[in-house]
């Protein structure tokens, strides 16, 4: 008896250190702690200024150059699945990486806190906008920052195109890309699919010059991340068909669920419920971030739900660009000003409150289920070279589609009045010079020197962005 005890002791002993292997093979291996991460996405929240192409380049600094914990294909990899979902990819991207690190719950960390101070600061700008719009230094300190974010945006096209553009091939697609959404207003989606379409045939017949992402991986150092990844791979990234149910099922309750129990205590005419229904199929249809489908959710806010006045969706617009978070934190806005205009039998301020917390949480869970639900399917396509081709080409269309963003952020920074073109199907904003901000302009090229030239931190420049806004405003509002 003893000895049967003895061995089945041993067999516990044994099976335990199995359990625990498995454990550090898919945690720690990697060397980076979940403690650390937390800290890690804290910080990248609090920087996550400037849109999508800041956000991103905050996250390449971070995670690719300062911790190396990420090699720069596997990142790319990860960006480029990324822009093909709906909804923020630069969120996206972080819950992306948490998951690579710790599994589910790192994912979800990292998202959520992606998203949290972006959320609580609309939310107390709301709040001083329907009750103290025009307080001065309000007005000041986002012509401050806003000035700086321009910088912010400039050096991430900077940096990510140095990274992307390898070659004559990459840098047609990223000016084709940029000429078809600046000149012809091509949706963000064709010019994914078709960026896809040329790196996939350009496998076939150029294949050293179109297959970026491998080729720079092979001379890359290894990362924390892909050391562990490029051997035996996790439990957690391998496909699994009863694992992709699962979480469909978890997260589509998540998402559905409480817009079936709003429809049946208040009813579809109640603005709540429009709030969450409008809100929840913009979700899925956000391809290319917030400029894509600003146009149509100001339409649907200001003339079919009445939510917004006219002018109120760029003021909205500027709190999301000011503010750490995605840009498609603009939702939350409009979702205030709805119910704050029509409470109901609440005060106008906690239903403009609930409305944030809903329009919140339709927005970014869909987030949470495309990554969990499809990134093992894309760390499975890595390694293989047509879709690699495909990926280099969506890397460098995503180039010329962050400039476009940055080139439309300097027109409305810098001037006042902006008068659209059109003529045989080509679009063209045009500035009226005599409207230029000398003020922004100022700010703007001081936060850029000292960004790329004097390396100074971007809070640091944001801070000084700001206070010298608030400045400038008082002096013009004495002169």
């Amino acid at each position: 008896m003893n000895r049967i005890g003895g061995e089945k002791r041993v067999m516990k002993v044994s099976a335990d250190k199995a359990v625990d292997k498995r454990d550090v093979s898919d945690e720690d291996a990697h060397g980076v702690t979940f403690a650390e991460a937390v800290k890690v996405w804290v910080r990248v929240a609090a920087l996550s200024f400037g849109g999508p192409a800041g956000q991103i380049a905050v996250m390449h600094r971070i995670l690719v150059d300062e911790k190396k914990w990420v090699s720069e294909s596997r990142f790319l990899h990860a960006l480029n699945y990324c822009m093909m979902l709906p909804g923020p990819e630069a969120q996206q991207l972080a819950i992306y990486m948490g998951w690579l690190l710790h599994r589910i719950k790192g994912g979800l960390v990292a998202g959520t806190l992606f998203v949290l101070p972006g959320f609580v600061s609309i939310l107390a700008l709301s709040i001083l906008y329907a009750g103290f719009r025009d307080l001065t230094v309000v007005q000041g300190i986002f012509f401050g920052i806003k000035a700086a974010v321009l910088a912010v945006v400039i050096e991430a096209v900077v940096r990510i195109g140095s990274k992307a553009l390898k070659n004559a091939y990459m840098y047609g697609i990223a000016a084709s890309a940029f000429v078809g959404i600046f000149f012809f207003d091509v949706s963000f989606p064709l010019i994914v699919v078709t960026a896809a379409l040329i790196g996939f045939i350009g496998s076939r017949v150029d294949p050293d010059r179109f297959i970026v992402n491998e080729k720079s991986a092979k001379g890359e150092e290894k990362r924390a991340i892909d050391s562990v990844l490029e051997g035996e791979q996790p439990e957690h990234i391998r496909p699994s068909f009863t694992r992709a149910v699962k979480v469909s099922a978890v997260w589509l309750t998540l998402w559905f669920v409480p817009l079936i129990a709003l429809t049946m205590a208040l009813g579809m005419d109640s603005v709540f419920t429009k709030i969450g229904l409008f809100f929840s199929k913009l979700a899925v249809v956000t391809f290319g971030g917030a400029y894509a489908v600003l146009a149509y959710m100001a339409q649907q806010a200001v003339e079919n739900y009445g939510w917004l006045a006219p002018g109120e969706m760029l003021d909205g617009l500027g709190m999301a660009e000011t503010t750490p978070g995605p840009l498609i934190q603009v939702v939350q806005f409009v979702g205030f000003m709805g119910a704050f205009r029509e409470p109901g039998a609440l005060d106008p301020f906690v239903a403009g409150v609930l409305a944030s917390i809903l329009v919140t949480w339709v927005t970014f869970v869909p987030c949470f289920l495309w990554i969990f639900l499809g990134a093992p399917y894309a760390e499975s396509l890595r390694g293989i070279k047509s879709v690699n081709a495909a990926l280099s080409g969506i890397t460098a269309a995503v180039v010329g589609v962050v400039l476009n963003l940055a080139v439309w952020f300097a027109l409305h920074v810098l001037f006042a009045e902006i008068n659209e073109v059109q003529s045989y199907g080509v679009r063209l904003q045009v500035p009226v010079v005599s409207s230029i901000d000398l003020g922004a302009l100022l700010l703007s090229v001081g936060a850029l020197i000292a960004m790329l030239r004097l390396h100074v931190g971007m809070i640091t420049t944001l801070a000084a962005s700001a206070v010298l806004g608030v400045g400038l405003f008082y002096l013009r509002a004495a002169m």
